[in-house]
C-alpha cells in the first residue's frame, strides 16, 4: 500500500465547539465531507482510502473528529448518560432527554462547512455518520451536493437487530492501558468485519489501535454519542421528503447494522441507489476500497453532470 504523507491537522470553531479536521486533495476541488460513526475518530477513514477518494473523484476530501471524540471538544460537563435507562425508555416509547442528539451533530457538520467557507459539499457518512447524514438531508439539504450513506439505518422500528457478538462489542468498555487495548481492538474488529477473513486489515490492527489510543479515548463521549442515537429515533418518515441525490452502500455480512437496514434507507429516500457488497461487514476492508471509491466517485460525478437528479 502506497504511503500517504502525514496530514496537517487543524482545529476550527464550529457550532459553538472546536472540531479537529484535515483534508486530502486540491483545496479548490469540489469538497467531500466524511462523517464517521459511533466512537470512531476521523482516522477510521484511512489515510490511503481518503487519498484514493480524492484522486479518483477529483475532490477535496475532508475528514473530522465528531464532537466528544478524538481531538474535537469533549463535552465532559454534560455528564455520563445512563444508557440502560435510556434504552428502557426508548422501548417504552417515552421521550428521551439526552445531552444532545444527531441533529446537533449534523449542525456541527454545517458549522464546519461554514468555517471553511464551503457553501455545499458531497457528504459521505458511515454508520452513525450515515445517520448524521440523514439529519442533514432532512434539515440542511441545501448544503449538500450529494449524499452517500454507508452501513447505516433509518432507526425505523422492526428492523433486524445486531448479532449478540456485535452488540457485545458495542457495550464492552475500552481498556485504559495500551497493553489491554490492543487485543480489545483486534477482537472488536474481527467481529465487526463479519465472518470473512481480511488479512490485509488484520495485519494493520496493531498500528491502527496505537494511532487511536495515542490520539486519546473518551468513553464518556462515546456514551453521549450513543445516547444521541437513541434519542434521534425513527428518521424514515422525514426521509421520504428528502431530495438529495443518494447512494446507499451496505455489506451483506454486516453484523451490527444488518443489510436490511441499508435496504430500508434506500427505500426511504426517493431515487436512492443501493449497492450491496458481498462479504463486507461493518467495516471498510481494504479489498473493497476500489469498489467503494469507484461507486462514490461515479455518484458524485453523476450529480455534477445532472444536479437536479
Amino acid at each position: 500500500m502506497t504511503a500517504v504523507p502525514p496530514r496537517v491537522e487543524q482545529r476550527t470553531r464550529a457550532n459553538g465547539i472546536e472540531l479537529a479536521w484535515d483534508s486530502f486533495g486540491d483545496a479548490g476541488a469540489p469538497p467531500l465531507l466524511l462523517v464517521m460513526g459511533l466512537g470512531a475518530q476521523m482516522v477510521a477513514w484511512d489515510d490511503a482510502f481518503c487519498a484514493r477518494l480524492a484522486e479518483a473523484g477529483g475532490h477535496r476530501v475532508i475528514r473530522f473528529d465528531n464532537r466528544d471524540i478524538g481531538h474535537s471538544t469533549h463535552l465532559s460537563h454534560l455528564g455520563v448518560p445512563d444508557i440502560q435507562a435510556l434504552m428502557a425508555q426508548a422501548m417504552a416509547g417515552q421521550p428521551l432527554r439526552t445531552p444532545y442528539n444527531l441533529r446537533d451533530m449534523a449542525a456541527d457538520c454545517v458549522g464546519l462547512l461554514d468555517a471553511l467557507g464551503i457553501a455545499r459539499a458531497h457528504i459521505v457518512g458511515a454508520s452513525m455518520g450515515g445517520a448524521i447524514g440523514h439529519e442533514l438531508c432532512i434539515h440542511h439539504p441545501h448544503r449538500m451536493l450529494s449524499f452517500t450513506s454507508i452501513m447505516s439505518t433509518t432507526g425505523a422500528p422492526g428492523l433486524p437487530p445486531p448479532t449478540p457478538e456485535a452488540m457485545a462489542v458495542l457495550f464492552t468498555p475500552s481498556p485504559t492501558t495500551f497493553e489491554a487495548y490492543l487485543p480489545h481492538y483486534a477482537r472488536a474488529w474481527r467481529v465487526l468485519r463479519g465472518p470473512s477473513d481480511f488479512p490485509l486489515d488484520e495485519a494493520r490492527d496493531a498500528e491502527k489501535a496505537q494511532l487511536v489510543f495515542l490520539r486519546g479515548l473518551n468513553p464518556a463521549g462515546v456514551a453521549r454519542q450513543l445516547a444521541a442515537i437513541l434519542a434521534s429515533g425513527n428518521r424514515k418518515p422525514a426521509l421520504r421528503d428528502a431530495r438529495v441525490p443518494t447512494l446507499v452502500i451496505h455489506g451483506d455480512a454486516d453484523p451490527l447494522v444488518p443489510v436490511a437496514c441499508g435496504v430500508d434507507v434506500a427505500d426511504a429516500i426517493p431515487g436512492a441507489q443501493l449497492l450491496r457488497i458481498p462479504r463486507m461487514g461493518h467495516a471498510l476492508p481494504i479489498p473493497m476500497w476500489p469498489q467503494i471509491v469507484d461507486a462514490i466517485s461515479a455518484h458524485t460525478a453523476h450529480t455534477a453532470r445532472h444536479p437536479n437528479t
